[in-house]
């Protein structure tokens, strides 16, 4: 495999985590995960190899989806977050000005 097709590989994984982070399907999510990991370590095989404009754009890509799904997870969590406050009874809002609290 060269990293031009390990880049598409991860790249598909990067759209299956989406598709599994919007289904809440933590099994599709560990599998998406365990593949694009996989693709990355292929992908950093060729490090000593200088990338050219197709590999940087594939590149490109594969950052602003991984991106899309740190959003992703970070939404989740602060609707988590917020529901669990709610549930405790703690009203306050995450941050408290003058406290320095952050939650």
């Amino acid at each position: 495999m060269n990293r031009r097709d390990a880049l598409v590989r991860v790249i598909e994984s990067l759209h299956a985590e989406i598709a599994a982070l919007k289904a809440n399907d933590v099994v599709a999510l560990e599998r998406a995960t365990q593949a694009k990991l996989a693709g990355i370590d292929v992908v950093a095989a060729f490090d000593d190899t200088p990338p050219n404009a197709e590999t940087r754009q594939l590149a490109e890509e594969a950052h602003r989806l991984n991106e899309t799904c740190r959003i992703y997870v970070n939404l989740m969590s602060a609707n988590v977050r917020r529901r669990l406050q709610q549930l405790a009874g703690d009203g306050l809002a995450a941050y408290r000005p003058g406290t320095h609290a952050f939650a």
